[in-house]
């Protein structure tokens, strides 16, 4: 049994109400009194407006699956007056209030936003929170050694004698000698000299207040553009380090001599350090297994170290241990040599995204009028903790050094809201705990994901709805797919799951999200982000393919680690994405809206069902193995998200997200007869295995194979397929938590 503290109407997890007592109160100014007062007040009062919306969703879905019941198959693009044509079915959704009027004018009247997310452009990383050393690399990931990122990463070949380790072990001259020429280059690039090249250097110090180079035939030569210089370390005849910025990003010379690299290189150059990472999300939702008071304390206590400064983690690597905290910022000498030091930021802008409006959570009991006793709303918990954990930044100036928001503004990415209303209470929800905590009215800043169907249509709404807040907006590809999915579910089968990316509602989707974004004046105020590169360990092809972001108009998008944020800050100096927006913004968004609701209403549902029986299996493989790699480490271990190999042994990011795709298309397949409950039971029992043999060097890991009965892990994975027509959008959050919460009280048993 939990034990619990009464205070008014909450029974809290006595651990989570010790943590917000002794840890995050104090230094607040805030009372645990009027704390608590304060949160039972909310809860009283919101909670029964969450549970409400919750049932809209719910009443919409219902009236969507008769709709497609009745008219099976792919909505008719050609046939205007077909019962099934896109204008009836627009019809259809405004007269169930799926769709509504957008605004005339919907514009964001947001301020006090920090740089990184109004005027710079940059990679962004999603981490999950319950890791202390992967948030600590992730806020250390603002700057990144462009050469380790090289070195390390297919981007450099490792043919012809280039391979990452020497033929005498250790450190390969030859390879080096190809990343030393590339970071050359991209300095060429990004800061041309007057005359030769950055390859050509042999020497870089400070004359008069500018760029004095070096060449190998003995000439000098200065920047392009001599504003370029920012600043630099040591001593300007002999400086250690040279600060250049390029498209709002910077970009650092180290110099040092005694190095290896250094000492190799005649302009005694060791590294090029770019900004990278410029913001970061800290993630208590799709990317984490949180079910229980511990596992949010846990959370939570990492947030509230981020933003004191005081998070650390012992990291081992090879012999030696030491102790990871938090970067310091980043001074400078004036070009000048005389001045205020120039001072750069150290770390990323961090976020924290919340949980959507679906979950509850066990950490806190409250009784409603109806004296009935329910879990709190676990969207309403994170508000509360996350917002009042944040008021130590706030609270802090210049002189204490490490701080998140200069501007005193609080980052908030709430997911998986369902149009305009669900924004509207987002925005309820934050204004009153503004109030409860004496804070300036949007002191919160709203990041809105764009991932749900009923969003994307309403997209120009649901900003309207928070206008005073929002800070982001972000496509989410994958929970997009399956809510796209769960809707139409009833339409028919799906086509394979691979064919989504082509899909003609993908297009529009990501184009309506930056249009309706910058129409609604995010440009220079906000950020318009993408979505992330799920294959961690193919940066080669992520050079190739991730500069389609910036050159869409997105100022952000997600890369899955810090080695991906150096190369993908790459991007932002060969797209200047202020300029692009600057030429979309003369795209009329408001009568683009009607071509982009065509697209963004297409429901990906196959015309016919004429796969093979070999393609069908292939499918069912790949879905039931995907699902098993990653269900098995969530509800066993915990893991909500790591690279787990797919079917080809692909290193994969996947979490709940990825999750609810595969699911959702093998319910949907099984649903219209594409595949049987014998055959994807035999799939599921076959992927076990193979699922096993991938994971048999981990010593935390139990098998599934041979233990169907028993494994929960192979149980909610199989749930997720079985019941996924009944799961509320679509979402694997009720089960996993579900299934999760049975084998840690199993645990707990047997250490009883």
């Amino acid at each position: 049994m939990t034990e619990r503290t009464t205070r008014h109407r909450l029974q809290i997890a006595t651990v989570l109400q010790q943590f917000i007592d002794t840890q995050v109160l104090p230094g607040t100014g805030v009372a645990p009194a009027k704390f608590w007062k304060g949160v039972d007040a909310i809860v009283a009062d919101l909670a029964p407006k969450n549970i409400a919306l919750l049932a809209e969703r719910e009443r919409l879905q219902t009236e969507l699956d008769s709709w497609h019941a009745a008219h099976p198959g792919p909505i008719n693009m050609s046939d205007t007056a077909a019962p099934n044509s896109m204008s009836a079915y627009r019809a259809f959704l405004e007269q169930i209030g799926y769709l509504v009027p957008a605004p005339k004018k919907a514009r964001i009247t947001t301020t006090q936003v920090d740089a990184e997310l109004a005027i710079q452009a940059g990679p962004q990383l999603v981490v999950p929170i319950l890791n202390a050393r992967y948030a600590l690399n992730a806020a250390n990931s603002r700057w990144g050694s462009l050469y380790d990122a090289l070195y390390g990463t297919d981007v450099i070949d490792e043919a012809k004698g280039c391979e990452k380790v020497g033929k005498k072990g250790g450190y390969n001259p030859k390879r080096g000698a190809k990343v030393i020429a590339y970071a050359r280059h991209v300095l060429d690039r990004t800061a041309p000299l007057r005359k030769g090249s950055h390859v050509d250097s042999v020497g870089y110090r400070i004359k008069d207040g500018k760029l004095a180079v070096k060449l190998l035939d003995g000439s000098n030569t200065s920047l392009q553009t001599p504003a370029q210089l920012v600043g630099y370390q040591g001593d300007a005849k002999a400086p250690s380090s040279v600060l250049l910025q390029h498209n709002g990003l910077h970009l650092d010379i180290i110099i040092n001599r005694s190095t290896p690299i250094g000492a190799s290189d005649p302009a005694g150059v060791c590294d090029l350090v770019l900004e990278a990472a410029l913001s970061t999300i800290l993630d208590l939702e799709d990317s984490i297994a949180a079910v229980d008071a511990d596992d949010k304390v846990l959370a939570y206590s990492n947030w509230l170290g981020i933003l004191q400064g005081t998070l650390t983690e012992s990291v081992t690597k090879g012999s030696k241990t030491f102790t990871r905290g938090l970067n310091a910022d980043r001074l400078y000498t004036p070009p000048a040599g005389k001045g205020k030091p120039v001072v750069l930021h150290g770390r990323s802008l961090m976020f924290v995204r919340n949980v959507g409006h679906l979950m509850t959570n066990p950490a806190i009991l409250y009784t409603d009028k109806a004296g009935v006793t329910r879990e709190i709303p676990e969207g309403i918990l994170d508000a509360v903790v996350t917002t009042t954990i944040a008021m130590h930044d706030l609270k802090r100036t210049a002189k204490d050094g490490i701080r998140n928001s200069r501007k005193g503004s609080v980052y908030i990415v709430k997911p998986k809201m369902h149009g305009p209303v669900e924004v509207a209470f987002a925005n309820e929800l934050f204004g009153r705990v503004e109030k409860m905590l004496g804070l300036r009215d949007s002191t919160v800043k709203l990041g809105i994901m764009d991932e749900e169907r009923r969003t994307s249509v309403n997209l120009k709404a649901c900003i309207g709805a928070a206008a005073s807040r929002v800070a982001f907006i972000n496509t989410g590809f994958l929970d997009r797919t399956g809510d796209e999915m769960h809707s139409a579910m009833q339409g028919g089968a799906m086509i394979r799951k691979g064919d989504m990316k082509t899909s003609a509602w993908i297009q529009a989707y990501e184009r309506n999200n930056v249009l309706v974004g910058l129409a609604c004046g995010l440009r220079g105020k906000a950020q318009i982000g993408k979505g992330m590169w799920a294959m961690p360990d193919l940066m080669k092809d992520m050079l190739k393919q991730k500069i389609a972001h910036p050159l869409a108009g997105a100022n952000t998008a997600w890369v899955p680690s810090p080695t991906g944020a150096t190369l993908h800050a790459l991007h932002y100096h060969q797209v200047l994405v202020s300029e692009v927006q600057k030429e979309m913004e003369k795209i009329n968004a408001d009568k683009q809206r009607d071509n982009l609701l065509t697209g963004l209403l297409q429901v990906p549902v196959a015309a016919s069902k004429n796969w093979s029986a070999a393609e069908i299996q292939q499918e069912l493989d790949n879905n039931a193995q995907g699902i098993l790699g990653y269900v098995v480490r969530w509800i066993d271990q915990g893991v909500g998200c790591s690279k787990v190999p797919d079917i080809h042994n692909v290193a994969l990011m996947e979490d709940r997200a990825t999750l609810r795709i595969s699911s959702q298309h093998m319910a949907n397949w099984l649903h219209h007869g594409v595949a049987s409950a014998a055959q994807i039971k035999e799939t599921f029992e076959r992927m076990a295995a193979v699922v096993d043999q991938q994971n048999a060097g981990d010593p935390l890991y139990k098998n599934m194979a041979g233990h169907f009965d028993t494994s929960m892990a192979y149980m909610a994975a199989c749930d997720l397929v079985f019941k996924g027509l009944s799961q509320p959008s679509g979402y694997t959050e009720p089960l996993l938590h579900g299934w999760r919460l049975k084998v840690k009280a199993a645990a707990k048993a047997v250490a009883v």
